[in-house]
């Protein structure tokens, strides 16, 4: 029988959510969905401007969204001048732990030039694009294409209904965004000064992970914007600090990865960069090693078992090997094979490579690097010279 180890999860973990964790506490009852920043700023431009046009805003105001979802949002203020209105809502992402729950999303329209359509612009707390590779241009603000998509929808539809040309300025706000964007990956992306507005369906699912893992691809799509020919995807934030200040690789070079090695491979095979450097604390990269491509430790177990084996084809002693078996956490087991004086790390980092140059098809250079619980190189397998 395989006997299995837990996670050292104290050694390598991040600062978000462990969300994976809280789905499974929830799991016995129904979660509530929730509704994106871009669903919420939708809403709020359809009541601003059919506000700036009657004078009156609908409260709740209704949208249909993607999907075919309506749902209706309160407002928490209207305001309407000579020259534009505005509508805000505040966001609820139902039991999804989003940071921008609770926050503001507000909208404000006024005339743009006869002929220039929907211009959007970045209000307080949303950011601008310095970088390229995401699905926004450079200097614009950071609203993904389908909220930008819905919005103009809904504003073509009102102004059909009101014979109204339909040219507006939208400024989309959402003050406090700027802290809030720190607890994202947006710095790292090249989105400065705030949130960005996202959602493609409109709707927030529980515990996803949809927005962690679209991070990661649009991490990787920067970095290949940019030119980087060698990026480093890490399980954590031990690991993400030690592979930076081992190589000196910049934020743009980084992937949060986190659990999610199957997402962070599959898209690097579609979108291959030259080289890549897989970074994890020990536990973690024993179980890519054994070919699991969820590294969370509710979704895959160290195995005690193979990693005696590979102990034993180095020449470890029959006690060595009874003591890693009944070992109850994976870092005891580095620390019996370290002491020892056997590679086991090494061997194990070799494994995962072998294993990820199988997942990318060949497509890159693959190196991985195996941290111990205080950042240091404990095993490494090179794919370059």
């Amino acid at each position: 029988m395989t006997r299995n180890a837990k996670d050292d999860l104290q050694s390598d973990q991040r600062s978000e959510p462990d969300q994976q964790s809280a789905s499974d506490e929830l799991s016995e009852r129904k979660l509530k969905r929730g509704w994106t920043t871009g669903a919420c700023a939708a809403a709020a431009t359809k009541a601003a401007y059919l506000g700036f046009l009657t004078g009156r805003f609908p409260d709740p105001v209704q949208i249909t969204l993607p999907k075919g979802e309506r749902p209706s949002f309160d407002l928490v203020e209207s305001r309407r001048c000579d020259q534009a209105a505005r509508a805000a809502i505040e966001k609820d992402a139902g039991d999804d732990p989003d940071v921008t729950h609770g926050a503001i999303i507000t909208a404000k329209v006024c005339r743009g030039d006869p002929g220039n359509g929907v211009i959007f612009i970045a209000g307080e707390g949303v950011g601008v694009v310095t970088l390229p590779g995401l699905p926004i241009a450079v200097g614009e603000p950071a609203i993904n294409p389908g909220p930008r998509k819905l919005i103009r929808s809904l504003i073509a539809e009102i102004a059909h209904a009101h014979g109204d040309g339909g040219d507006l300025e939208v400024t989309i706000s959402i003050p406090g965004g700027e802290v809030l964007a720190k607890k994202t990956a947006n710095e790292r992306l090249g989105i400065v000064g705030g949130l960005s507005v996202l959602g493609t369906t409109g709707v927030v699912i529980p515990y996803s992970c949809s927005a962690w893992i679209a991070s990661i691809h649009r991490g990787i799509d920067v970095a290949r914007a940019t030119g980087y020919e060698h990026v480093a995807a890490a399980t954590g934030s031990t690991s993400e600090r030690a592979v930076r200040d081992f190589y000196g690789l910049p934020d743009q070079a980084l992937i949060e990865m986190g659990d999610f090695v199957g997402g962070t491979l599959k898209y690097l095979r579609r979108h291959p960069i030259p080289k890549v450097t897989l970074a994890g604390g020990f536990a973690k990269i024993s179980k890519l090693a054994d070919g699991h491509l969820n590294l969370h430790s509710k979704r895959s177990e160290v195995d005690l078992d193979g990693l005696a084996d590979l102990l034993a084809m180095r020449g470890a002693s029959g006690e060595l090997l009874d003591q890693v078996r009944s070992a109850r956490i994976a870092s005891r087991v580095l620390e019996l094979a370290s002491a020892a004086a056997l590679p086991l790390a090494d061997d194990v980092a070799e494994n995962a490579r072998a294993f990820v140059l199988d997942q990318v098809d060949g497509r890159a250079e693959i190196e991985v690097m195996v941290f111990d619980r205080a950042g240091g190189l404990a095993g490494r397998a090179r794919g370059w010279a």
